[in-house]
């Protein structure tokens, strides 16, 4: 489902919640008391967050996992696979497994490098270290006590921060902003514009920009996404200089119909018209949109690179 408006503000519907949001919060509080950690052979580095929907953390993920490597360090992935139906421990095959085995973005952390769903956590992590993992990046999982992490990112939007500041269902919070930094090692805020955050933990900025993107600039560009938040991606496209004419917004990991895809593909009225999406949304597509579908794909930029290496060096 989307994130409803009301989560942007505090309003009446929100505060009508506010009582089934603190038994979230005791919930949650009593599983991480009462959760322990479990060690596994080798360093795990998870990068999670604090709110339901996309932050960054899975290009933040593919980054992490990209420097380990160029240190000459054999990353693995690990994530539960989200809407996936195979509990794990698994280790993703792209030429075998789609969207609706291990989940979208699985799928892309295995381009980069062996990537395992599971649904346990720590089994997941074992199976990495017996298939040759030095170093463990998890995608989410910031909030799952079951797994003994040598470091904890939190990811945080900067043009929608917090929301409204309150756990859900008042809010987007998975837990209270003061439990979930204490238990962070360092926060990274994507921008711009970047989150100013009370903490006295290290704040580091990042933004996402397009890895090209050259053949989309003039043209006139359909746009659709189901991501966390659809329109950061179409007005990246604007910046880019992309004429956009049509824009589709999904809820996050939605799976795509035939004839949803159909209806867009119909609103291409000039052969130069391009259609775009990001590449989450690219591998839930079905078979016949490929070839008339692009894909933008982004990456991570460090204001201070420096200071990712050395959190990464303290690990490895």
């Amino acid at each position: 489902m989307p994130m409803p408006n009301f989560w942007n503000e505090k309003g009446i519907l929100s505060g009508c919640l506010i009582p089934v949001s603190w038994i979230i919060t005791l919930i949650g509080r009593h599983r991480r008391q009462m959760g322990l950690p479990i060690p596994v052979p080798v360093p795990v580095i998870c990068v999670g967050n604090l709110t339901v929907g996309g932050a960054g953390k899975t290009p933040v993920a593919l980054d992490i996992g990209a420097r380990l490597q160029a240190r000459g360090v054999q990353s693995h992935f690990l994530t539960r696979g989200y809407k996936g139906q195979l509990k794990g421990p698994v280790r993703v095959d792209i030429k075998l497994h789609t969207h609706e085995d291990v989940g979208d973005e699985p799928l892309l952390l295995a381009r980069c490098a062996p990537c395992f769903v599971s649904t346990n956590r720590p089994a997941g992590a074992r199976a990495a270290a017996t298939n040759g993992a030095q170093v463990i990046v998890m995608d989410d999982g910031f909030q799952n006590p079951s797994i003994k992490k040598a470091l904890s990112l939190v990811v945080v939007d900067g043009g929608y921060g917090f929301g409204n500041c309150r756990v859900i269902p008042a809010g987007p919070l998975r837990e209270p902003i003061k439990d979930g930094l204490m238990r962070a090692d360092a926060i990274i805020s994507i921008g711009p514009p970047f989150l100013k955050i009370d903490t006295e933990k290290p704040v580091l900025r990042a933004k996402m920009q397009p890895v090209c993107g050259d053949e989309i600039v003039g043209k006139r560009v359909i746009a659709f996404a189901g991501i966390g938040r659809p329109e950061k991606f179409f007005e990246s496209l604007r910046k880019l200089g992309a004429e956009v004419i049509s824009t589709y917004s999904f809820p996050d990991h939605h799976p795509y119909s035939t004839c949803e895809i159909e209806t867009i593909l119909a609103k291409k009225t000039r052969d130069e018209d391009l259609i775009v999406t990001t590449e989450k949304d690219m591998v839930r597509l079905p078979p016949m949109a490929l070839k008339s579908i692009i894909a933008l794909p982004v990456e991570i930029k460090w204001e201070n690179v420096g200071l990712i290496e050395a959190l990464l060096g303290e690990v490895t």
